[in-house]
């Protein structure tokens, strides 16, 4: 299911071992899936990225209001 969201406030994903690498703030677009979801943005500069996190973090941002998914 894919779907537009807003990032606000500190969104972060770990990419491989390495450290927390945030997401920057702004339009999202988002793939759900069961136990993953995917985030995919454009930042200031134009870059593409792309990043995947647990479903419960997926949650607790949402909860927490730094992910804002349309319709909600």
């Amino acid at each position: 299911m894919s779907q537009h969201a807003i990032i606000r406030g500190e969104v972060c994903f770990r990419a491989g071992d390495g450290v927390l690498m945030p997401i920057p703030d702004g339009d999202v677009d988002i793939e759900v899936a069961d136990d993953s979801v995917t985030l995919s943005w454009t930042d200031g500069e134009g870059n593409a990225g792309s990043a995947a996190i647990t479903r419960d973090e997926y949650d607790r941002y949402c909860k927490e209001g730094k992910i804002r998914p349309d319709g909600q």
